[in-house]
């Protein structure tokens, strides 16, 4: 599909922060224009362009007694045009409530396009992104307010690519419940023999689970505990600064389609049975330099059974978080589902823990639903 580069689109609070004479924009029916080479030329001076710098100028442009307008002065200023505002679908509120029974309306693909001209949810989002021509500010806004379909919005055009975006909840617990055992069985092993590497016989521990003995089951559980322990300040802190990086993140197409790839595609469509747990190479690749940081911390035995620790509770956060979004739950559940919904609908900027809150109260993160 060609996707033809659109005009830049910008919020409000992009024009607002260009206000000096180093940097002067203004508004005017719903377009962007940056006055910076004009300021020193305005036959009416300076003045009254900084004046009115960073905001809309059409009641101004109209004010007769002020300073009066030509129609020519309205043409010379289509030349400094750099693009347009945006148009803001709200979805999110400080008063959203969670109920028992929240299902979210679909959104009109068409009509939703229409208006914001963020993202066509009928066509490939990733190309979309990678082409497209919004400003940061822009795309923090649109990406943190809901979408909904019936169907997971496709982000490749090509199928096999496609098909390697969607997961089903259970493919989590296929994938990483095997490991966790065979990392807690070498773990088991490695307390009281020497044994080959997991790539040199990786089935190792099953031909020797007849000599495992409680004494290394008793040394390799504090460390499995542990590892569950390290999972929670990860799921936290992981969520809190790399998924959410919105401040920190540079306003540049790459980043933000990377930012969009990584968690930005969760909150624009959150209710998407099929990207709300993480495609198996997405969390072998988050994966991989925790446990390379392990392996070389500790002993090979006190290792894997952190690692199973933490695979195993990530497994859990996975599958919670699925269920948090799609099932009926009991009652602990029902108020973390009621939280974690919060933190899509609410608001984004807290509620980070998905399987507890005690992280958002320790960092004084909690949101209050």
């Amino acid at each position: 599909m060609s996707v033809s580069k659109r005009v830049r689109i910008y919020t409000s609070e992009d024009v607002d922060n260009h206000k000096s004479p180093k940097s002067c924009w203004v508004t005017l029916r719903g377009k962007v224009y940056d006055v910076t080479a004009f300021v020193s030329d305005h036959p009416g001076g300076e003045e009254f362009i900084l004046d009115n710098g960073g905001t809309d100028v059409e009641d101004i442009m109209k004010d007769k007694d002020s300073h009066d307008h030509s129609a020519s002065a309205y043409e010379m200023l289509e030349e400094y045009m750099i693009g347009r505002l945006g148009t803001d679908t709200i979805v999110v509120s400080d008063d959203w409530e969670a109920t028992d029974d929240f299902h979210p309306e679909d959104t009109n693909s068409a009509e939703d396009f229409e208006k914001t001209r963020f993202l066509d949810l009928q066509q490939p989002l990733l190309w979309q992104m990678w082409n497209a021509n919004f400003s940061k500010s822009y795309y923090l806004k649109q990406v943190h307010q809901p979408r909904h379909l019936k169907h997971s919005a496709r982000l490749f055009g090509p199928a096999i690519l496609e098909m390697c975006t969607r997961t089903t909840w259970y493919v989590v617990p296929i994938v990483w419940l095997p490991i966790v055992a065979n990392l807690f069985l070498r773990s088991m092993l490695q307390f009281t023999m020497t044994i080959p590497s997991f790539w040199t016989d990786p089935l190792l521990p099953l031909s020797l689970i007849s000599s495992l003995s409680t004494d290394a089951f008793a040394k390799t559980l504090p460390y499995f505990l542990l590892g569950n322990f390290i999972w929670t300040l990860l799921e936290y802190g992981l969520h809190r600064f790399l998924f959410h990086i919105d401040e920190v993140l540079p306003d540049s197409p790459i980043f933000l389609t990377l930012h969009f790839l990584l968690h930005g595609i969760h909150h624009y469509m959150p209710m998407d049975r099929l990207r709300l747990v993480m495609p198996p190479m997405l969390f072998a690749a988050l994966q991989a330099p925790f446990t390379t940081l392990g392996y070389t911390v500790f002993p090979t035995a006190v290792a894997n059974g952190m690692i199973s620790g933490s695979f195993t509770f990530y497994v859990l956060y996975d599958c919670m978080h699925y269920a948090l979004h799609h099932t009926k739950l009991p009652a602990y559940m029902r108020e973390m589902k009621k939280y974690h919904l919060a933190h899509h609908y609410k608001n984004f900027e807290l509620g980070f823990g998905v399987t507890s809150k005690i992280w958002d109260y320790v960092f004084g993160t909690v949101l209050r639903v």
